[in-house]
């Protein structure tokens, strides 16, 4: 009698349903990828079957939706790719990417385990493609930097007369000496922020007094303090377009502007920098400033960091800079159904996945990476129930069969 084929649907069917159960337990978990069971039939050299056997549990991995959380360390990968975890000195994989921050500044899952990803070179810059490490930052403060360049644009007014509508100002010309002052008039003057090398902020004054047909004289003041050696002047081309400038202090047409580390008060290095006007034009208009940047600043302590879509870890200081500390790496393999399910939303890989091919995200076949969102489970639960269904009618039915063959069985049984 064919009891055996009917104990085979009871316990492929009970297996389905061990898988269907798992799927939807799991239906809450960020990064989960839901499974399915395939079946095949059984024979042996007869035209009758000998009943069905679970030939494997293949897992989707489908992407699941991804919903905003706002929280910067959440991350989801859009598109193909794992996170590379390292825990216990296991490489492991994972769509689940809930981090948080160590006290000593390691980016780890609910789990313990850490992400890794590119270092930083010698000039503190990603190395993408490097050899893969775990990833931390660094809650060191960010040093001073002295500024050493500077770029403005400006609009001097054509119509201005030599010598007529002048403001006056009062400067000292001796840092030794608080009464040395010198007054100087000039019609127009633009005044920014440089840091010395200390971090220390220096407000610089240049004013512009024109001095002839198309020509203006430039003085550079700073924090009050007046040195004629910065001095240059600005020529400008009949069509109002900026011609040169010359000066004793003027390099590959950009005045260098220099104070001594006496006249910064003994302390700091000696501030220099290149003031860089170009662009700058002499029209019918009123004078103003359009633009200008620096590329000082001052000393600042981390105050966060943030996660782009390329995987960039950025450091974000209280002086407004930010710098990387690494880059998360994702992982694509050519066959993840083969990568062996290691738990707690891990894999780990196999000889049936194949090696690892690392890189960026957002590069070749890698998603990119959203911050302050995770990717939901891709299990489809309507989907499981109607699957659940259909696994519950299964094990009913190879029961009825299993009646079934009783009944014949003591039929015959009777017969005597």
């Amino acid at each position: 009698m064919s009891f055996s084929q009917a104990l085979s649907g009871l316990n492929a069917a009970k297996s389905s349903l061990g898988v269907l159960g798992n799927n939807i337990a799991n239906s809450q978990t960020v990064g989960f990828k839901g499974a399915s069971s395939q079946f095949a039939d059984v024979f042996a050299n007869s035209r009758v079957g000998l009943g069905t056997r679970v030939s494997a549990v293949l897992q989707d991995f489908s992407e699941g939706n991804l919903e905003a959380t706002n929280r910067n360390l959440d991350l989801a990968i859009s598109g193909q790719g794992f996170y590379r975890f390292e825990q216990g000195g296991e490489i492991v994989y994972s769509r689940n990417g809930q981090l948080s921050m160590t006290p000593d500044g390691f980016l780890e899952n609910a789990n313990g385990a850490r992400i890794m990803g590119y270092g930083l070179n010698a000039q503190g810059q990603v190395q993408t493609g490097g050899q893969p490490q775990v990833l931390n930052v660094a809650a060191d403060e960010m040093p001073a930097s002295a500024t050493t360049n500077v770029a403005t644009t400006f609009n001097l007014d054509s119509r201005m007369v030599v010598g007529e509508d002048t403001s006056e100002v009062t400067v000292r010309n001796d840092i030794a000496d608080p009464d040395s002052n010198e007054d100087f008039a000039y019609h127009y003057s633009n005044n920014f922020t440089v840091y010395d090398s200390l971090g220390n902020p220096r407000n610089i004054t240049v004013y512009y007094e024109k001095a002839g047909s198309n020509a203006w004289d430039a003085r550079v003041v700073m924090d009050g303090y007046y040195d004629a050696a910065n001095d240059f002047g600005v020529a400008f081309n009949n069509n109002g377009t900026l011609g040169a400038v010359a000066g004793a202090n003027v390099v590959d047409g950009v005045p260098r502007i220099a104070f001594s580390q006496a006249q910064l008060g003994g302390d700091p290095a000696p501030l220099d920098f290149g003031l860089n006007i170009a662009g700058s034009t002499q029209f019918g208009n009123g004078s103003t400033t359009s633009a200008l940047t620096q590329d000082g600043y001052t000393s600042g302590a981390l105050v966060g960091i943030t996660i782009r879509n390329d995987g960039t870890i950025m450091r974000n200081y209280a002086n407004e800079q930010s710098r990387p500390a690494g880059q998360i790496a994702l992982a694509y393999f050519r066959n993840p159904e083969g990568l062996n399910p290691a738990g707690d939303n891990g894999w780990s890989a196999s000889n049936a996945s194949g090696q690892e091919l690392l890189g960026a995200p957002g590069t070749g076949l890698l998603g990119s990476i959203e911050s302050g969102a995770i990717e939901t489970s891709n299990v489809d639960m309507a989907k499981q129930l109607v699957d659940m269904i259909v696994s519950q009618r299964a094990y009913q039915a190879n029961s009825q069969t299993i009646k079934t063959q009783d009944e014949l069985l003591q039929t015959a049984i009777n017969l005597r």
